[in-house]
């Protein structure tokens, strides 16, 4: 009789729910044995799990292989929200069919898990462009202008085997460009394309805020990325406006204001 580290190693080789040998080691009464086997089906069906939600993420992109075209862009943007720092956005152009396991929403990526898929998405992609749109910038135009102007920055900062794209998937914009696109609500969590642009511009952005908390202790910036958490919230209290601050964002605008008076 086999031992059961011997069955590991074998139910190791298995792939396939519907493989004949399964019946073979159900009928093994052993716990470890049947312990082993709940476990590998349980590996087996995530694998398969996660593979149709990448089939599924990739739908928007097949369609349009269908129609002829090949670099397909991902374009989204981190950091409309926050009080401090510049918006970022990045442009993926992923090879034909491309899957990156685990790669999603970038909020639906666990914190710990962000440098690797990122890693991941640098490695396979064919291009990457980066667009950082300064809180100066902001201010002057407003948050959604300034995501535009970084978007378009993000298309023209392309770098890789593919300098322009033939078409673009944008997260919930539209853009002044001659390039046809689709806009996308809850793009980085329906396509793959804009996903892999979703973690790109996390990643570069939390690096910006992370170098600005060493220039601006005191507010939490490599924690909280320039939202108004309370750290953040209490550090203005205590040390006042920095020049990375949105001065068109309140409670900014209010403190800026009070400070006039």
């Amino acid at each position: 009789m086999a031992t059961i580290k011997e069955i590991k190693e074998e139910l190791a080789t298995i792939s396939d729910l519907a493989d004949e040998r399964w019946a073979m080691f159900e009928a093994d009464s052993r716990a470890g044995v049947q312990s082993a086997i709940r476990q590998r089906r349980k590996t087996i069906q995530a694998v398969i799990a996660e593979e149709e939600r990448l089939e599924n993420m990739l739908r928007y992109e097949k369609e349009l292989y269908s129609k002829g075209y090949e670099a397909i862009a991902g374009i989204d943007e981190v950091g409309r929200g926050p009080l401090a720092g510049p918006v970022v956005t990045a442009c993926v152009i992923l090879p034909k069919n491309c899957k990156i396991t685990g790669l999603n929403d970038s909020k639906k990526i666990p914190k710990s898990k962000h440098e690797t898929i990122y890693q991941a998405v640098l490695e396979a992609a064919l291009s990457v462009g980066i667009g950082i749109v300064d809180q100066e910038t902001i201010d002057q135009v407003n948050i959604y202008e300034a995501t535009k102007i970084g978007m378009l920055a993000a298309i023209h900062n392309l770098k890789g085997e593919v300098m322009r794209p033939d078409y673009l998937l944008i997260d919930a914009m539209k853009l002044e460009t001659q390039i046809p696109q689709q806009s996308i609500i809850k793009g980085d969590a329906n396509s793959l394309s804009i996903a892999a642009a979703s973690i790109v511009a996390k990643v570069t952005r939390d690096r910006i805020m992370a170098d600005y908390d060493r220039q601006f202790p005191g507010y939490g910036f490599a924690q909280n990325a320039g939202y108004g958490t309370a750290e953040h919230l209490e550090g203005l209290k205590r040390y006042g406006v920095t020049p990375i601050h949105r001065k068109t964002f309140e409670p900014i605008k209010g403190i800026l204001k009070s400070q006039q008076q």
